[in-house]
């Protein structure tokens, strides 16, 4: 430990901008009418994503896990009729530390009954430009409206790569790696793997200048989004990504609501969780319960507070906007 260890990360000014941002943030469902909830931080179930590692801990012999998202609890309020709700709380993910990760982060996540996917990137970005230019004036930046854009997953596709991510075999998208990443004798296991790494490594580097949102992802990356099919006749999930600066900030659904679909998907989880050499999880039958009572058919999405403040006010790293970042919790 050195002298400054104790400091906090963030500077004073910092600080004022998050507290700023999230006294916005409450003010614009506030105005909507959308409840503010709150949900257990220690759950008996993790997520199933095999893509996300839970922090956990020991209570009378009995585990239990770090929440790394509200989404089970708040979709069992949403079952049992609490309308509108968003949740401004920490969340947590097991090793997930550098430039854009903390393990420890400030998670925005609100649904909305009756709205499909298409509606609540709307409202996103409202909330997102609303945001920019608050923080802008309270940092005396210059003010500019943020370029916004909507492109489907087939279409950012075709644009950088020329292949169609749906309809592309394995063998093709694992060509396309070969041709555009030095990769070695790598050669993934499922298309969703590779889709994934060309998304990652040669199409989200190229979404700079402005809030790019992503949707209709493939069936196999569906997560816990309805299926549905394009205006290509290709079968895709009712789910989307934003990325502001070239820099992922949310992930929202048009959600899925048959709970033996929910089933289903829990049990792939972990199939792949097994294949991938990591543990399984236990399925969440109080989530499974309430869709089964009848989850209302709503869209939700959930924001990176930290990501979005550290994009607004122009720090590079993401311990500059925290309080205490993990090396120093």
């Amino acid at each position: 430990m050195t002298e400054a260890d104790w400091q906090p990360n963030a500077n004073f000014e910092t600080l004022r901008l998050r507290a700023i941002l999230n006294r916005f943030i409450r003010e614009f469902f506030h105005e909507r009418s959308v409840l503010e909830v709150e949900t257990p931080l220690l759950a008996q179930h993790p997520v199933s994503d095999p893509y996300i590692e839970c922090l956990s801990c020991l209570h009378q012999g009995k585990s239990y896990h770090l929440q790394s998202s509200p989404e089970y609890a708040m979709k069992r309020l949403l079952a049992a009729g609490s309308g509108d709700i968003y949740s401004l709380a920490k969340v947590f993910r097991a090793g997930e530390s550098g430039r854009r990760h903390n393990v420890e982060f400030t998670m925005l996540e609100w649904y909305r009954l009756g709205l499909d996917d298409h509606q609540l990137m709307k409202e996103l970005a409202e909330l997102v430009c609303q945001a920019a230019e608050l923080i802008a004036v309270q940092s005396n930046l210059p003010t500019a409206e943020l370029n916004v854009k909507y492109l489907s997953y087939r279409e950012v596709f075709i644009e950088h790569l020329a292949i169609d991510p749906h309809d592309a075999s394995l063998p093709e998208l694992q060509q396309c790696i070969d041709q555009h990443l030095d990769m070695g004798d790598y050669r993934c296991e499922d298309k969703s793997t590779a889709l994934d790494i060309l998304i990652s490594q040669c199409i989200e580097p190229k979404l700079s200048g402005g809030l790019v949102f992503i949707y209709d992802y493939p069936a196999c990356q569906s997560a816990l989004a309805r299926l549905a099919q394009n205006e290509h006749g290709q079968r895709v999930a009712r789910r989307f990504e934003v990325f502001l600066n070239g820099m992922e900030l949310a992930n929202g659904y048009w959600e899925l609501q048959d709970a033996e679909e929910q089933r289903q998907r829990f049990v792939a989880d972990n199939q792949q969780r097994l294949q991938s050499g990591l543990p399984e999880v236990s399925i969440d039958d109080r989530l499974l319960a309430a869709m089964e009572s009848g989850l209302p058919e709503c869209a939700g999405v959930a924001l990176g507070v930290d990501r979005l403040l550290l994009q607004l006010s122009k720090a590079q790293h993401i311990e500059e906007v925290l309080s205490f970042a993990w090396s120093r919790a």
